[in-house]
């Protein structure tokens, strides 16, 4: 499913990020989608599931490396 049927647009997915700091990867993704908000969120933590266009979780671990990428949703 590409961006176009679920309405998204821009960017939405950011591979190269894993690795780099939570912080980091935050600025990247808003500046090259700032239709989006990236939100770090600990390795664990419990989100909510809805599929948001506007929104990019961030996940990291306890060092605040990215452990995944980071996609819209």
């Amino acid at each position: 499913m590409g961006d176009e049927d679920i309405g998204c647009t821009g960017k939405s997915s950011w591979p190269e990020l894993v690795g780099a700091l939570g912080t980091v990867a935050v600025t990247i993704i808003e500046s090259e989608n700032p239709r989006v908000d990236a939100v770090i969120v600990p390795e664990g933590a419990a989100v909510i599931l809805n599929f948001d266009c506007n929104r990019v979780w961030v996940w990291v671990n306890k060092a605040g490396k990215v452990i995944k990428i980071p996609i819209i949703g």
